[in-house]
This record gives structure tokens, C-alpha cells and sequence, in this order.
């Protein structure tokens, strides 16, 4: 809590001095055309990002049953570590930063800069660096949600709208779904699937399939 109090302080402090405003460049009130949106963009990126698991559950014979362990407290913890890490995110790639970005810059040079920060910023979080390959894949994917996450800001100016993409996604892939292997998650894998062998085409639909399918659908 006291990163994400740090943040905003540091965002006010960065608009102010850059043009004397506050943080309502960030869009942070949850008017009801907002909210509406919000909600619609998170229920379609969840679906997207599901079907990556349904598509392992059809060419992996993945089985997955609801984990029984997960407690109340274990919930809420899930679902608060989730909402800190994609706000922390946004303040930082599609916050205030973003705001000047666009002011100086114009939006298509914001935007593709923004998006390189969010891809850069996901070598650290997802611990490739030093895997050039691992590297190149972790880049072009955040690259590309960063291009639809600073987009949605660029036509909106809320930032909420890029939150509500970003958990819709976060959540499904790390709480709803195992994607990682540790973690508590709501649908935990049945047993041990079985070995398969599928196609390059299958492999990539499974892997990219979900992603294109939303940007598709939200842009």
C-alpha cells in the first residue's frame, strides 16, 4: 500500500511541476460511462485470455478441477495482490508518464515509447533477461498489449480503462488459471497431462491465439 500512496505522490508532484495540473490527467473518476466500459473490457479480456487454457484443454488434454485449499483470506489476498501489481504498472507506463508523453510528443510516439517501457519493465518481472530468446517473445507480446494498453489511454484519458484491460488479463492468467506453476489459483490442473504432440501451428495457436482474439476484439 505505502509503494502505491508513493506512486501517486510522485505522479501529483510530476504534473504539477510539469504544467500545474493534478492527478485528474490520470481519469481516476469512476463516472458511469467509464465503469461501463471498464466492465465490458475486463469481461472481454478475461474471456480472450481463457481460451489459451481451453485450447490446452482440447490439444493437451489439460483437466483442471477447482482448488479446494483456496480459503476466504487466501481470495481476497489473490485478488488484492493482483489489483496492486497491475495499478503499480499503469502508474508507472501509462500514468502521468504517458500524460507528457503525449503532450511533447504527440500520441504514436507516446504510445510505441510507453510500450517499450512496459515490455523492458516485464524482462525484470518475468526473470528472462540474459535469455535472448526468452527475451524476444516476453518483449514482442508485452510490446503488443502495451500498444493496446497506452491506446486506450490515448483516446480516453483514464487510466482506468488500461486497469481494467490489464486485470482482466492478470487475473485470468494468474489467479483463475495455473499459467505459472506456484501460487494459489481457483482452478488448479486435475492430474498430470499427459505427453502430446501437436503442431507448430497448434503450439502457436495455443500460445498467441488468445492475444490476437483481443485485440481484435478491443480495438
Amino acid at each position: 500500500m505505502l509503494q502505491l500512496i508513493g506512486l501517486f505522490a510522485i505522479s501529483w508532484l510530476i504534473v504539477w511541476l510539469f504544467d500545474k495540473h493534478n492527478l485528474s490527467v490520470l481519469g481516476l473518476m469512476p463516472t458511469k460511462d467509464r465503469l461501463k466500459l471498464c466492465f465490458y473490457l475486463f469481461i472481454v479480456t478475461a474471456i480472450c485470455c481463457s481460451t489459451a487454457f481451453v485450447l490446452k484443454m482440447y490439444f493437451a488434454k489439460e483437466q483442471y478441477t477447482i482448488n479446494s485449499k483456496l480459503t476466504t483470506s487466501l481470495i481476497f489476498s489473490e485478488l488484492w495482490d493482483n489489483i496492486r501489481g497491475v495499478l503499480t504498472e499503469e502508474l508507472l507506463c501509462r500514468g502521468v508518464v504517458l500524460y507528457i508523453l503525449i503532450k511533447k510528443l504527440g500520441s504514436k510516439r507516446a504510445i510505441i515509447i510507453s510500450s517499450i517501457i512496459f515490455g523492458l519493465l516485464h524482462w525484470l518481472n518475468n526473470g528472462v533477461f540474459g535469455n535472448a530468446i526468452q527475451m524476444s517473445i516476453v518483449f514482442l507480446f508485452t510490446f503488443c498489449m502495451g500498444l493496446l494498453l497506452a491506446f486506450s489511454y490515448a483516446k480516453t484519458f483514464s487510466i482506468l480503462i488500461p486497469f481494467a484491460i490489464h486485470l482482466g488479463w492478470n487475473l485470468t492468467q494468474n489467479f483463475i488459471f495455473p499459467d505459472k506453476p506456484g501460487g494459489n489459483h481457483l482452478f488448479i490442473l486435475a492430474a498430470q497431462p499427459p505427453i502430446v504432440t501437436v503442431s507448430y501451428f497448434v503450439f502457436l495457436l495455443c500460445y498467441w491465439f488468445q492475444k490476437f482474439l483481443q485485440l481484435g476484439l478491443i480495438i
